[in-house]
């Protein structure tokens, strides 16, 4: 229970004095993770519909996939990430690992089935005699597509929470495409991993705080956002 105390003592400490270390590595985790989950909706909401409104064959093995990569685990991801942006892989010549942008595609592979699958689920949900009176409306095909992400929209929120939430907390991928490297690519949940092995468990603790923090702080922010849609 002391070592407990210790680490939230540590926390609150780091808060209050604004830690210029621990500030650089907080905002440099709310970047990465914010551009990953933004990427992620750019890709996850057009093909979730897509996936949701298109027959063809395939489809459904195609969901099957994206079903499946909704719990892919992190370290899959940072293997072929790495693979891929290796010097010797095939997009080495872009230099990107051991860049904060690397991280940022990993997460947005690990964010983007989270989406696609969440998006997909909550267009189907749509009341079929709701998209026929769309269509009667005369709408474009443009038009009628906004209507119906506009009707999912609190859905698409959620997806929104549940995609930041799984990136911002992941560490294996982040570990592997960043390499934790001070000031460039650490993040907190790397921090975290890197203070435990050190055994400064006092100062993984008021990390981890912290990333909790942060996380129910950005959650919080999008769950408003949500339910003030819904006039709750």
């Amino acid at each position: 229970m002391e070592l407990i105390w210790e680490g939230l003592k540590k926390a609150f400490h780091m808060l209050i004095t604004g830690d210029p270390e621990v500030f650089k590595i907080t905002l440099l985790t709310l970047q990465v993770s914010g551009t990953a989950t933004l990427i992620s909706l750019a890709i996850g909401v057009p093909l979730g519909t897509l996936l949701a409104l298109t027959q063809f064959p395939g489809r459904r093995f195609l969901m099957s996939v994206v079903n499946t990569s909704m719990g892919m685990p992190p370290v899959v991801v940072g293997l072929w990430v790495t693979i891929f942006l290796w010097r010797s892989g095939p997009l080495g010549w872009l230099k990107m690992l051991y860049t904060p942008y690397a991280i940022v595609v990993a997460q947005a592979l690990i964010a983007s089935p989270i989406i696609i699958g969440l998006t997909a689920a909550a267009i189907q949900q749509i009341d079929p005699k709701l998209r026929l009176q769309i269509k009667a409306l005369g709408t474009t095909r443009i038009q009628y597509l906004w209507f119906l992400v506009k009707e999912a929209r609190f859905s698409l929120l959620a997806a929104v929470i549940a995609g930041f939430g799984a990136v911002v907390s992941e560490v294996g991928a982040s570990m592997m495409v960043g390499g934790n490297v001070k000031g460039q690519t650490r993040v907190l949940t790397t921090a975290t991993v890197m203070e435990v092995s050190k055994g400064n468990f006092d100062v993984a603790i008021a990390l981890s705080v912290i990333l909790i923090l942060l996380a129910y702080l950005v959650t919080l922010w999008l769950t408003l956002l949500q339910q003030k849609q819904r006039g709750v």
